[in-house]
């Protein structure tokens, strides 16, 4: 955790990896539940590095390194090429814990291939809508007992759901739409014993953003639109209620012209 800026607002990605050293710590007896729940909630408050750094500043992370930096050097977005955003590599996270709490993989973060989670009186949400993928193809295994999971994909991605419910379920409603080529394929498994598991397809924040800029735009143009018909409208009735006046004047001025010639006839 870097001390060199304090004041620097953190990330949801910062807090992510906070709180992942949090679980490796628990899961190795560093910390007992207690001490897990309030650093966890103490990480997800956490606006700030320096309201970060204290939180795992006695803990090492997996092998006994001392705890990594936060990086001030933030990653450039990617592309939005699905070839893009299939990088290799192990995974940011490989595993998700939820007992009688909650956890969050959400971000950008890179999906392995293979994340396990696991949720006991708790829930868990694994969002994929700007993750990077280790793999072409990917699965998450999902174990919730009493409790539940929320998987959420982008659209083009293809879903395949291979999970078991007992007295519980898995939702199958996004199976079976084909995926865009190029894109990963996610694989949700495990089983659910008095829980479930869903699977929902969403647009991220920045495509909903984008999706209702062109809905508004669309509706200033429409607006234009008619306002331009409405006011051709009114000068092309202007003009014919012009065009008509000025024919029943000279219609007139004729009618008039013609009497006085009679009456010049009249007298010659």
């Amino acid at each position: 955790m870097t001390d060199d800026a304090p004041e620097l607002r953190a990330s949801d990605a910062d807090r992510e990896r906070v709180a992942e050293v949090l679980r490796d710590a628990l899961a190795e007896g560093r910390l007992d539940m207690a001490e897990f729940e309030e650093r966890l909630e103490a990480t997800y408050q956490a606006r700030t590095y320096g309201e970060l750094a204290p939180i795992t500043r006695d803990l090492p992370v997996a092998g006994g390194a001392p705890a990594p930096s936060v990086s001030l050097v933030k990653e450039p977005a990617g592309s939005g090429s699905w070839a893009g955003r299939i990088v290799g590599g192990e995974g940011t996270s490989t595993w998700g814990v939820a007992v009688m709490s909650g956890f969050q993989r959400k971000g950008r973060w890179t999906v392995p291939k293979r994340f396990t989670c696991f949720a006991f009186w708790g829930g868990g949400e694994i969002d994929l809508r700007e993750a990077n993928f280790a793999d072409r193809e990917v699965e998450i295994n999902c174990i919730a007992i009493m409790g539940g999971m929320n998987v959420v994909v982008p659209p083009g991605v293809e879903v395949v759901v291979r999970g078991i419910g007992i007295m519980g379920g898995f939702d199958h409603r996004e199976e079976g739409v084909p995926g865009d080529p190029g894109a990963p394929r996610v694989i949700v498994s495990g089983f659910a014993f008095w829980g479930g598991v869903g699977v929902e397809r969403k647009l991220t924040r920045a495509e909903r953003k984008r999706l209702k800029e062109e809905r508004r735009k669309g509706k200033l143009e429409r607006k234009a639109a008619m306002r331009d018909l409405h006011a051709s409208f009114h000068e092309d009735v202007a003009e014919a209620h012009r065009k008509m006046v000025e024919g029943h004047r000279d219609f007139v001025r004729d009618l008039h012209e013609e009497r006085r010639e009679k009456r010049r006839r009249l007298e010659d």
